[in-house]
Parts: C-alpha cells; structure tokens; sequence
C-alpha cells in the first residue's frame, strides 16, 4: 500500500517542521506535500501554475490549511475546494493558531471538516499531530471516490 498524502498548507517554516516532526513521531505511513499559501495550494489540488500537467485524479487524503496565509487565506482555499465537485469532499482540516470564535465559526461555515488550534508546547503539538493522522488516516472512512470530470468554463 501506498503512503497516503496530506497536503499541508503552511508558510511558517518553523510550523513546517515541528509538524513533520510530529508526523514522522505519529509512525503512520504518510508523504507530504508543501504549499506556503493559499494559490501554491488550489494549484497543486487542480494541477495548474507550477503544477500544471499533475494527475489531478491523485488527491491527498487530507488538507492541513492554516488560516493566515499569503496572497490567499485559508477560508478563500477551503471555499475554492468545497466549491468543485474534483474537491467538494476532500478531507480539510484548518490547523491555526487562531483562537478566536469567529474563525471558527467560519471555519466550519466555510466547509472544514475539523478546527485544530495549534498547542503551543511541543509536546501537546506533537499529541495533537498524531491524534489527528491516525484519525484521518487510518480511523476515518473516507468518501467513495467520484468520477473527476472537468469543470465547465
């Protein structure tokens, strides 16, 4: 079986790592793919801009989006994803250091299937990290796939 992909959508380098690290501390079998902001993300979901020619029919298990984000936030890229039907489905997590309840709120008005603040001691990051792979990796029965037809123009 093939390692499943998260898409993890974060332009702190120091975030960056402590997931991966936490991810590689979680021993369940996952590749990850890197977007810094919110366009680097829908680019990759839809194979365009840098991405372009990639297998679209190939999409990540889950997205890992954290709300604050350059050239487009996190609500805008969840919406973008719940707006196509190649997307409408995909496991989104936000994972953000953002306690306020009306991120939340729009959030999960926006489409998140989850809303993971970000613990600020290492520890509890790694707990959660961990936590969460398992559950949408390995726990979480995903949707059937649907049939990928293009969008109309």
């Amino acid at each position: 079986m093939t390692a499943k992909v998260i898409l993890l959508v974060e332009d702190d380098p120091r975030d960056e790592e402590l997931t991966m690290r936490a991810l590689a501390r979680s021993k369940v079998e996952s590749r990850v793919v890197f977007a810094h902001d919110g366009v680097e993300a829908l680019d990759y979901l839809f194979g365009q801009g840098s991405h372009s020619g990639r297998d679209v029919q190939d999409m990540p298990a889950l997205v890992v989006l954290d709300l604050k984000l350059p050239r487009m936030n996190g609500i805008d890229v969840l919406k973008r994803i719940r707006a196509d039907p190649r997307t409408r489905l995909l496991p989104a997590v936000i994972l953000t250091s953002s306690g306020e309840e009306r991120d939340r709120l729009e959030g999960y008005s926006s489409g998140a299937n989850s809303y993971v603040r970000k613990p600020l001691e290492y520890t509890e990051f790694a707990s959660a990290i961990a936590q969460l792979s398992v559950y949408w990796l390995v726990i979480n029965q995903p949707p059937p796939p649907l049939p990928i037809r293009a969008p109309k123009p």
